[in-house]
């Protein structure tokens, strides 16, 4: 699609009362669920409002705000396993285009052997679709990434843009082989800490976090609604901290974080003052940044940058990139445009009928970007 509107001055979108507030709270309403939502610019927070409540029963009490702590599900690939990589791939640890199997022994011999980095991290490795981990592995972490490493491919890599989580497990194993460290200690030291995201974690969550955190779905093995445990099953087998899902955090958190992508490219995006030097500081800033906001899959489609997806209904030449979380969670970023916007529900915690949230998400992303 070619031609889009130009959005409106955010000043004027995002003011109180105005046309975001109204257009998110009429949206929520319709998609039966609560919510916060936020947009701005590298300088920050030009807006911001919030909808509903934490959820049902003795989760009725609490409304949303932009403290609440969402279960981020595949915004985790997003705020911890992408900026991750990115430190690696700056300190010149990660190869994007080398085979996993000609630099890291335990894919040397594998069918994962042939797949690059890059292609984990636009969704064209050629792995399987589904997980079904314990189905397939049993529940033994350990278990789960040797058979996620022994896996035959789906397809040769390279032929089609094909999500699955299995591309973020993968990776994620990398990272942390490549760092000699997990997941949740590298994010927090080189991401989360730095940009002053205090309420930001893998789980589970501690009770102080978990009384203002929004449920998400009745587990039947657990007899209970999950909050502050991660939703995803694939996280839980994996004890929490994937590469997949595992993370929450909140909206103020992740104002700073998608603050930081756009002040933090090479040349930057008209970020001010401390934050802006804070972001260009990071050791995934940069270059990085850049790279994975252009298309990376060629003419294949849907068009993906490095982690992030081209937002449906726009020209992949905008620009415009977003990532999704089943749970009901979305952020979108544009450098071309100098602005970032997310919004964050727990619509599983309600039903999967996410039709009128995907119509909000579409609406929302056309108000603030056009």
């Amino acid at each position: 699609m070619t031609g889009s509107v130009a959005a409106a001055p955010l000043a004027e979108l995002a003011a109180p009362g105005g046309p975001l507030e109204r257009l998110v709270s009429t949206g929520l309403r319709a998609a039966g669920t609560g919510g916060v939502w936020s947009a701005g610019d590298a300088g920050g927070v030009r807006g911001r409002g919030h909808a509903g409540v934490l959820g049902r029963g003795p989760h009725g009490t609490r409304p949303m705000d932009h403290d609440t702590v969402f279960d981020l599900a595949s915004l985790t690939k997003i705020v911890a396993l992408w900026p991750c990589a990115g430190a690696l791939r700056q300190a010149g640890r990660l190869p994007l285009d080398r085979p996993l199997g000609a630099y890291w022994p335990p894919a040397a011999g594998r069918p994962v052997g042939a797949v690059t980095a890059r292609q984990l991290l636009t969704h064209t490795a050629g792995l399987p679709l589904r997980t079904r981990f314990a189905e397939r592995y049993g529940t033994d972490p350990a278990a789960i990434r040797a058979g996620v490493l022994a896996a035959p491919l789906h397809r040769p890599p390279g032929g089609a843009v094909e999500y699955t989580d299995r591309a973020a497990v993968l990776l994620g194993h990398l990272v942390e082989s490549l760092a000699g460290a997990p997941l949740d200690e590298l994010a927090a030291r080189q991401v989360w800490r730095p940009l002053g995201m205090a309420d930001t974690r893998y789980g589970p969550l501690g009770p102080e976090l978990a009384g203002r955190t929004a449920p998400t779905e009745y587990e039947r093995t657990a007899g209970r609604v999950l909050c502050g445990v991660v939703h995803d099953p694939s996280a839980r087998l994996l004890g929490g901290v994937s590469g997949n899902a595992g993370a929450f955090s909140t909206a103020r958190d992740l104002e700073r974080f998608l603050a930081a992508v756009l002040a933090g490219g090479d040349g930057g995006a008209g970020g001010e003052g401390d934050d802006a030097a804070a972001a260009s500081a990071l050791p995934w800033a940069g270059s990085w940044i850049t790279e994975s906001l252009r298309v990376q899959t060629g003419g294949l489609a849907p068009a993906r940058g490095l982690s992030w997806l081209c937002a449906a209904g726009t020209d992949p030449a905008e620009g415009t990139f977003v990532h999704y979380g089943f749970t009901g969670t979305a952020l979108w970023v544009s450098r071309r445009r100098g602005r970032w916007a997310l919004l964050l529900t727990n619509k599983v915690h309600y039903d999967r009928d996410f039709r009128r949230l995907t119509e909000l998400r579409n609406a929302f992303r056309r108000a603030v970007f056009g």
